[in-house]
């Protein structure tokens, strides 16, 4: 059966989020052992000293929500999430640039693959699906590809839409085997989540985890 908890990023981006949400996602992690917490950078060293322990990944986000920052901007938020603790840095590409038809997003990809494979860490990359057509997924997951990242993210959860089955099968089509699919963005139940590993993802982000793994386990029973 498949083990959901080992794909799952139990996640906490609310922009409202407490020290009690914090403290309760590290609990949470810690009784269902996911494969991943997602936090804001503030949130990234208090969590890591929490979880040191297990064999959970602290992963935390850069530009985030919109992309738009400067190129020295995300490098400096990457390296100190890293000093912070965090295990991956996900990013979210420059898609103003993107629009615009320039080559920055590839070259500034590039530099936060380096700087992260540097340190032993992992990079993804969100792309926000909802904001591209099919032929300019296929042009974003070529272009994280060739920058180095090791996974390419469909959704902040800030969009219009998040994962759809349709764009991660696309997405998985046209990527090397060795760039992981994230899904993330109204993903709120196991067979949701299920759903999206059969099209092809290898990591499911949504800030329902706990829910999914209590559907998950519910499940097992029966």
């Amino acid at each position: 059966m498949l083990d959901i908890k080992r794909y799952i990023e139990h996640t906490q981006l609310s922009p409202k989020l407490s020290e009690h949400d914090i403290n309760q996602l590290i609990q949470q992690a810690r009784t269902h052992e996911f494969l991943g917490v997602c936090v804001p950078p503030f949130w990234v060293k208090k969590v890591k000293r929490e979880l040191q322990d297990l064999d959970i990944q602290v992963v935390t986000v850069v530009g985030f929500p919109l992309g738009y920052q400067m190129t020295e901007t995300k490098v400096f938020e990457t390296e100190k999430a890293i000093k912070d603790g965090a295990d991956e840095i996900d990013v979210v590409w420059s898609l103003s640039a993107y629009k615009s038809g320039m080559n920055w997003p590839k070259i500034e990809l590039a530099k936060l693959s380096s700087l992260c494979h540097e340190q032993g860490n992992i990079l993804k990359v969100i792309i926000e699906t909802a904001y591209l057509s099919q032929q300019e997924i296929i042009e974003a997951c070529k272009i994280g590809s060739d920058a180095g990242v090791d996974f390419i993210k469909t959704s902040t959860g800030y969009a219009s839409s998040g994962a759809k089955e349709e764009d991660i099968q696309l997405m998985r089509s046209v990527l090397p085997s060795n760039v992981g699919i994230k899904a993330s963005g109204g993903i709120k139940t196991y067979m949701q989540a299920k759903t999206m590993i059969a099209a092809g993802a290898d990591r499911i982000g949504s800030s329902s985890g706990l829910s999914i793994i209590q559907e998950w386990e519910a499940e097992k029973i029966i």
